[in-house]
């Protein structure tokens, strides 16, 4: 498949691994595309061999893409850094929560469950303080990259099977504290349709 001048985010799935496999590789020629590198058995088990790129909605394998490892290289670094934005929100959320905490106000805390979605959100009332992805399928390849979070809603990468949110709230504005658990029922991704098979010709026969 054809990476080039088309927009490709990294889906879940070892993101840290990848990029410290990524630096092992740094001995390889830039020309070399991820797919050649991975043709090698010895280096198929290896993280960026596994690694999977959305491509207009759907997923594929890095290694089956004309992706070079120079350019595999930016886009791990791209995703860590997404990754690292996204966890400094978190710490901002933290923080401020940590600040309203020190008020006089008492400050009351839930905990959502949601399933089947890629945002959680808090009731009103409540700002949202952690957002914490608990389980995922097999299928999935690993857990999703958590692209936004603030003091009303996470965003993940994608689709998770139940992610965990933490509310908190002051006392005087937020109702009383119930935990729960929310089923979204978002819809799984709609995998691509198989290629159908070339049509069968007839073989060349030369007439005398």
């Amino acid at each position: 498949m054809t990476l080039s001048k088309m927009p490709a985010k990294l889906l879940a799935g070892g993101l840290a691994l990848a990029a410290l496999g990524m630096a092992a590789c740094t001995s390889i020629p830039n020309d070399m595309t991820v797919g050649q590198y991975c043709a090698n058995p010895d280096k198929a088990d290896e993280d960026v061999c596994r690694l999977k790129v959305e491509i207009d909605g759907q997923s594929t394998a890095l290694a089956d893409t004309n992706l070079r490892m120079s350019e595999a290289f930016n886009l791990v670094g791209e995703a860590q850094t997404a990754a690292d934005e996204a966890k400094a929100d978190a710490a901002a959320a933290m923080a401020k929560a940590e600040e309203a905490l020190a008020k006089e106000d008492a400050m009351l805390c839930e905990t959502r469950t949601i399933q089947k979605s890629n945002v959680g959100t808090c009731r009103e009332g409540y700002t949202l303080t952690s957002c914490t992805q608990t389980r995922f399928t097999t299928r999935a390849g690993g857990p999703s990259i958590l692209r936004e979070i603030n003091d009303q809603q996470c965003r993940f990468n994608d689709r998770v099977l139940e992610m965990q949110v933490r509310c908190c709230g002051m006392a005087s504005a937020a109702p009383q504290p119930a935990d729960e658990t929310v089923d979204e029922q978002m819809p799984e991704p709609v995998p691509p349709p198989a290629a159908e098979p070339p049509p069968e010709t007839e073989p060349n026969t030369l007439q005398y």
